[in-house]
């Protein structure tokens, strides 16, 4: 029971640090992609940080149960037992916070704080090129100074007066991996919220088939004899789930699932019943290992 308890510890831990610490992080992120575009949608703060904590809500259900699953893999715990645990806890923090979440986007709007944004004189920069809103937000198209390095100011009446000036937003140079990373939990998240509104009922087969589905890889983050390996190969194999359940869930998929299934499966019941049979299939694995393990022990 103690090793259980630790892990349940490292579990809760784990998961409110990474909640927390991606929150802030995507708000942040959030706020600057919201500051950059112009003219900017009205947004307050609790917006961006319920979309912000939504989106951390995903990261942290796969974080959370990759670094469980490697410290039971590291400390030889009980496979079942510890499975059993990590999907009852994954579950009852996925869904305590959706639970809250979705009370939290119910505050009225005249209790939030809008986000301000700029007056008069508002400085765009990036990569050393900046822009000078003379009239702020209220006119984004309106008259500019710019300036690019190597280059004297130059004054425009207006965003269009000069094909050649940088636009706004400025381009992004995230790498593609960590572009598409962000993409694919937003999704994830969008998923969940989804099903969430739909009923608890639906919410559980979604969730608890992509945790159930998750818990499953227990044998390939002991793939390996280097625990550092183990944890990249679990890296690469929850990324591939997390791609494969996009992927599945897009609408285009979906109508070709539902044309083929009829009347014999609702399509939206196609990509839990994968995971659910994935999953169980990676179970038996595991299982079939940890026996055939055993009984060469006991032959010596």
């Amino acid at each position: 029971m103690k090793n259980f308890a630790k892990l349940v510890l490292l579990f809760s831990i784990s998961f409110l640090v990474i909640f927390l610490i991606s929150t802030v992080f995507r708000f942040l992120a959030l706020r600057v992609d919201w500051a950059k575009n112009l003219p900017a949608k009205p947004e307050t703060t609790i917006t961006l940080m319920i979309a912000a904590a939504h989106w951390a809500l995903s990261l942290a259900l796969f974080a959370s149960i990759l670094f469980a699953l490697s410290y039971t893999v590291r400390r030889n715990y009980s496979g079942f037992m510890s499975v059993i645990i990590l999907m009852i806890l994954s579950f009852a923090f996925l869904f305590g916070f959706s639970a809250i979440l979705n009370n939290w986007k119910a505050v009225p709007p005249s209790q939030t704080s809008s986000i301000p944004l700029g007056e008069k004189g508002l400085i765009l920069a990036r990569n050393n090129t900046s822009i000078i809103l003379l009239n702020g937000t209220a006119e984004p198209l309106g008259p500019r100074v710019i300036s690019i390095p190597g280059q004297p100011l130059t004054y425009h009446p207006y965003a269009g007066s000069d094909s050649s000036l940088p636009p706004v937003p400025f381009g992004d140079d995230t790498p593609w991996f960590l572009k598409s990373l962000a993409i694919d939990l937003k999704l994830n998240a969008d998923m969940l919220q989804k099903h969430y509104a739909e009923g608890i009922g639906t919410f559980l087969i979604y969730a608890g088939s992509l945790i159930f589905f998750l818990c499953s890889f227990g044998c390939a983050i002991k793939f390996s004899a280097w625990p550092l390996a183990n944890f990249f190969i679990g890296i690469l194999a929850f990324r591939g789930i997390l791609a494969m359940r996009i992927f599945l869930n897009s609408p285009d998929i979906q109508e070709i699932m539902g044309s083929f299934l009829k009347e014999a499966l609702p399509a939206s019941l196609a990509v839990p019943l994968i995971s659910l049979v994935l999953g169980t299939l990676l179970h038996l694995y595991s299982i079939l290992i940890y026996l055939s393990k055993r009984r060469r022990d006991d032959d010596f």
